[in-house]
């Protein structure tokens, strides 16, 4: 995403548009447009509930850490990336941390997660661990980690950036690019498609939900999905019933 479009605002419409599909319907509709890795590896959703998560992503780069720049004293520093990612990222966005898909030590804890949801952020997304496990499962906010993790960032990871191109579980995430996700995971689409992917995800829903309905009363699936010319003659016909 440019410079310029760092600061765009996700439409309501289409986020609207995007609470209402599945990340596997998504990952299907970018393929469509030819992008595969949009899927972000190895992570997974620990809340309790079974909330969903959209909203555009505030990025925080890691490196590995090194025992002499990373001391316990570093979160001393008001200009810490962390804790500047944690006061700053707005609210409606997603803080998205690239931690190198190392899960040995955690990228948050109860304190951090708790103020970004204080702060209306619309979720957490790390490659590595997070610290409180159980208290972040409690939340309202989406949190979205690798596992459980009890050591502190600093054993393993040094903060250095905020708000640039990163990766998160194999994944290529650009500021302001928007995110999904859901009991399968997260999907990552670009932002510029964001309008022309959430309507036709809502398409395929209804389609899908067409598919399912005749799969249960019987009908077998060679020709139904994907549909033949008589297939979709029939759905047609019963959209405008």
């Amino acid at each position: 995403m440019s410079e310029e479009n760092k600061s765009q605002a996700l439409d309501p419409r289409i986020k609207q548009l995007l609470m209402q599909v599945s990340t596997a319907t998504l990952h299907t509709a970018l393929f469509k447009q030819g992008l595969r890795n949009t899927y972000i590896q190895g992570v997974s959703r620990i809340n309790s509930k079974d909330v969903k998560m959209v909203g555009q992503a505030f990025t925080l780069r890691y490196i590995p850490a090194r025992e002499d720049v990373d001391s316990i004293e570093a979160f001393k520093d008001p200009k810490h990336p962390q804790r500047l990612a944690v006061e700053t990222v707005p609210a409606g966005h997603i803080l998205v941390s690239d931690c190198r898909q190392d899960a040995s030590a955690a990228s948050a804890g109860s304190i951090l997660l708790a103020r970004l949801e204080y702060r209306d952020c619309a979720g957490f997304v790390s490659d590595a661990g997070i610290r409180d496990a159980i208290d972040a499962a409690r939340m309202d906010m989406p949190v979205f980690c690798a596992k459980a993790s009890a050591p502190t960032n600093l054993t393993k990871h040094h903060a250095v950036d905020i708000q640039v191109p990163i990766g998160c579980g194999g994944v290529m995430v650009n500021p302001g690019d928007v995110l999904v996700g859901d009991g399968d995971g997260i999907i990552v689409i670009p932002f510029e498609r964001a309008a022309v992917i959430a309507e036709e995800a809502i398409r395929m829903e209804k389609f899908e939900a067409y598919v399912i309905g005749k799969v249960r009363s019987g009908s077998a699936v060679i020709g139904l999905y994907p549909p033949s010319e008589a297939a979709l003659a029939e759905y047609t016909k019963y959209t405008e019933a």
